[in-house]
């Protein structure tokens, strides 16, 4: 191994871990002391779910970018462009893209409808009861998705940060933040976690940036210099000896577009991630934090502004971590790719911004998490408990008690999740997310705004058949039961793919190409299969997006 990896490798075992910890534990009792600060007061269900709509539109803008750039578009895609050249930037467009769909689609209109959860909107003039709990297992199916992908990344983050490798000491890792990030939920509830993201937006994309510009001033701020720079280490690293290197990080299509399966899974792959956003509950639940649906327009714009620069800024970090770390070195480290972006950081300034861009790294891992466990819990609780088992007769106090007690519970799963997914990468592991937020939540939120025909059993049908058609085709992928070439790539547990055993018969990593035209076509099914219609509560739905009349009064009719 060249001189130019030594540095990068040395950082996975040694560098400083205690000046790492210590950074990583002011991180902590800094944004944990904010949480504190701002959750004063007697909670509600209204404050903790939407902190009552008290945040701006540029607050509220800076903290959805502060949601959605997540470990996986730091960490996830910087290690997919390092690793896989230009076809790991495809995850950045399409999660930029995405943004225009929810913008142009459903940002104002779910604003104006909803009041708590994605749930209030879905099933405002359909038959409550079952559209709410059909919203709220999806929900909680998405969530738990996304959860999985973030404690993946906290586990080699940490284990990076500390210097610890073994199975064991990245499981008790990935459950100390889960602990923390539990303590960001039930303490601060969404006004707390809302400003965490800001804070963790602004010293995300300062950090990027700190790091691009001191990446490109080693390249003399030529972008061709780093390219090459990025081909010719490749190109001598031990894991690509056998690929066609120079074609790797020039060409479109290492991955995508070698055959026919891998094109058709690229265009499954783009589908679930620009579709997907506007299915996020996490994300859709955001709009409820700021009082006007102009203000909800508003901080989606500056949401995608600031999501945009970022995504650029990830294209240099990834090119940078494989021209100046290498991809020996990345995949020798905890968490694999998802190393790339601290290791890039370690080359350039040591332990020091090795531990200042992991902090942050950990920081934008927990303000997501805990972003995600509250729609979660406040579907749950909101949606499932209040309107499906108790049928809306129920206190606040009781509902804000189950919301917390649920938290504690995905808190749990997510931890255990995220134990078994931890050597994936996350943009990978967010993509199905995405997919299955694409398939379950998107069809239904659409017809539900825009085709007064739609109907409670077509609701039914597209929700739970896109989740099942998405999960069941995960499962039957190459995703979980791992390739022939390679089955330990698989999400199955050792003993299945230690025994190279190959149960898929799904041959796309990603279900979205069937999956979302299915629940498509089911919600039109189940609409036309079934005679309910109330023109009276659609034109009054319909009055409502568009004018947010009567958005204060309580959603159940």
């Amino acid at each position: 191994m060249s001189a130019l990896l030594l540095p990068a490798v040395e950082a996975t075992t040694a560098g400083s871990p205690a000046l790492n910890i210590g950074i990583f534990l002011a991180f902590v009792v800094f944004t944990l002391g904010i949480v504190i600060k701002v959750a004063g007061g007697k909670k509600t269900a209204e404050q903790y779910y939407t902190s009552a709509g008290a945040f701006s539109g540029r607050q509220n803008g800076i903290a959805i970018a502060g949601d959605y750039l997540s470990a996986a578009s730091f960490l996830g895609i910087a290690g997919a462009i390092a690793l896989s050249g230009l076809d790991g930037f495809l995850y950045s467009i399409g999660f930029l893209v995405a943004w225009l769909v929810a913008l142009l689609l459903v940002a104002e209109l779910m604003r104006n409808i909803g009041r708590f959860t994605m749930a209030d909107v879905l099933s405002y003039r359909l038959k409550q009861r079952p559209v709410r709990i059909a919203t709220s297992v999806s929900v909680m199916c998405v969530s738990l998705f996304y959860l999985l992908a973030q404690m993946a990344g906290a586990g080699g983050l940490v284990s990076l940060l500390l210097g610890v490798t073994g199975e064991a000491a990245q499981n008790i890792v990935i459950a100390i933040v889960g602990v923390v990030m539990l303590a960001y939920v039930l303490i601060g509830g969404m006004k707390g976690t809302t400003w965490v993201q800001i804070i963790k937006a602004v010293l995300l994309i300062a950090g990027a940036a700190v790091i691009t510009v001191w990446t490109l001033a080693k390249f003399g701020f030529s972008l061709t210099a780093l390219f090459q720079g990025a081909v010719d280490t490749t190109a001598a690293s031990t894991v690509e000896k056998t690929a066609a290197s120079a074609d790797k990080l020039t060409t479109y299509g290492l991955k995508y577009g070698k055959d026919t399966v891998t094109k058709i899974d690229f265009i499954s792959l783009s589908m679930a991630l620009v579709l997907g956003t506007a299915g996020l509950p996490h994300v859709l639940q955001r709009f409820y934090t700021v009082p006007t649906a102009k203000e909800a327009r508003r901080s989606v714009e500056w949401a995608i502004w600031l999501i945009g620069g970022f995504y650029l800024l990830t294209l240099v970090i990834g090119f940078g971590a494989a021209a100046l770390v290498g991809p020996d070195a990345i995949n020798a480290a905890p968490g694999k790719a998802n190393a790339a972006a601290p290791l890039l950081a370690y080359e350039l300034g040591g332990s020091w911004l090795l531990g200042i861009i992991s902090g942050i790294a950990f920081a934008t891992i927990l303000a997501v998490v805990a972003g995600l466990t509250i729609a979660a819990s406040a579907s749950f609780a909101h949606d499932l408990y209040k309107e499906g088992f108790k049928k809306g007769q129920t206190s606040g106090d009781t509902e804000f008690k189950v919301a917390r007690l649920a938290a504690v519970v995905i808190g749990l799963v997510a931890i255990g999740g995220g134990m078994l997914a931890k050597s994936q990468n996350i943009a990978f592991l967010v993509a199905l997310a995405f997919a299955v937020a694409a398939s379950a939540n998107l069809p239904t939120i659409l017809y539900s705004l825009f085709w007064k025909g739609f109907t409670t059993k077509g609701a039914l049908w597209s929700i739970y058949g896109g989740l099942i058609a998405s999960i069941g085709l995960i499962i039957f992928s190459p995703v979980v039961s791992g390739k022939p070439a390679d089955p330990k790539t698989g999400l199955s547990p050792s003993m299945i793919t230690n025994a190279n055993i190959d149960f898929h018969w799904f041959p796309l990593d990603n279900p979205g190409l069937v999956s979302i035209p299915l629940a498509f076509f089911l919600g039109w099914l189940g609409s036309v299969l079934s005679k309910e219609h109330d023109a009276q509560k659609y034109a009054e739905m319909e009055v409502r997006s568009l004018t947010g009349h009567g958005v204060a009064e309580a959603v159940n009719h």
